[in-house]
């Protein structure tokens, strides 16, 4: 199996405001002369950590990487206004042209596969091929697998433990009643929201969950990925129709790809994989077998390393 690469430092930190509201975290690691990758972190509203800049060789790529609006360093934390998808994809161009790059890699997993085939599908012209993780093309059925009826029959006991923040009217339409309470003014209700959402999908994430987060974690982080995420979610992640990204895969023709997906991914199931492999012939479809969600779990990582290995021989710029 593939290792990832050794810790790695930022040689660049920088902010990006792109509009009046918003400003950017923004980082480059590894090789200030190589080819640029753009790196979409998953959530929404998620952020990056130490561990996405190890799937590359350092030697070799240049990494860029950004917390999206509203999410780590990005600032104002767990903000929902002009924060949606088209937004986001706008906010890779400005970095683009900002750091002056013409073309580059995108990876991402999870809501970061979204948001990179949402890109490419928009800016071909600017994308050299993708690297996407646990793919997630926003459809209502995904959707419902999370929140209504998926879920929950593999995870009876996590669903429960879910349940608990809402009333018993509320467990009917599960995500609205989520989202009410993640844009509540009262900070107990929303606290309670936040921790349980989270703890909710970390469970689903992992073939084999780690144990419940110890007490003290960083709440206001916390309470900002759920708020983020349920914003996109009962917005349908602002796409114009439940199949667009599906609809217009044409648009990634002659791009290549690999679309790495745990066989046990009960985040984002592979048959979302399966339907982009299908509309996307210049992708190439690996399937971990002892693997759920999480890019951390061994069969996962070593299968992201190995697609920017490969890239790195045949693909790149």
């Amino acid at each position: 199996m593939a290792a990832l690469f050794p810790e790695l430092e930022p040689y660049r930190v920088s902010r990006l405001r792109v509009s009046e509201i918003h400003e950017l975290h923004v980082e480059e690691a590894g090789n200030p002369s190589g080819p640029p990758v753009i790196f979409f972190h998953g959530g929404p509203g998620a952020g990056i950590s130490p561990l996405h800049r190890r799937f590359f060789d350092p030697a070799f790529w240049r990494v860029i990487l950004f917390d999206q609006r509203g999410a780590g360093k990005s600032t104002p934390l767990g903000e929902l206004r002009e924060n949606t998808t088209w937004d986001l994809v706008e906010d890779a161009e400005r970095i683009r042209t900002h750091l002056g790059i013409e073309k580059w890699l995108v990876f991402g997993g999870s809501w970061g596969s979204t948001l990179g085939v949402a890109y490419a599908e928009r800016h071909p012209e600017r994308v050299t091929g993708l690297i996407l993780r646990g793919v997630f093309l926003a459809r209502r059925s995904e959707l419902e697998w999370s929140f209504t009826d998926g879920v929950r029959r593999i995870w009876p006991d996590a669903w429960e433990k879910f349940m608990v923040p809402l009333t018993p009217r509320e467990r009917g339409a599960v995500m609205r009643a989520y989202h009410r309470r993640l844009t509540s003014e009262d900070p107990e209700e929303l606290k309670a929201a936040a921790l349980a959402w989270n703890a909710f999908e970390e469970t689903a994430s992992r073939l084999l969950p780690d144990p419940a987060p110890a007490a003290g974690e960083d709440v206001p982080h916390q309470i900002a990925v759920a708020r983020i995420e349920a914003h996109y979610f009962v917005n349908g992640t602002f796409l114009e129709s439940d199949d667009q990204l599906l609809r217009d895969a044409g648009r990634l023709r002659t791009l290549p790809g690999v679309i790495v997906q745990g066989r046990y991914d009960l985040v984002c199931p592979m048959q979302s994989a399966w339907d982009l492999a299908a509309a996307w012939p210049d992708a190439h479809l690996v399937v971990v077998p002892g693997a759920g969600h999480a890019a951390d779990e061994p069969g996962i990582a070593s299968a992201l390393v190995e697609a920017t290995e490969a890239f790195k021989v045949s693909r790149t710029p």
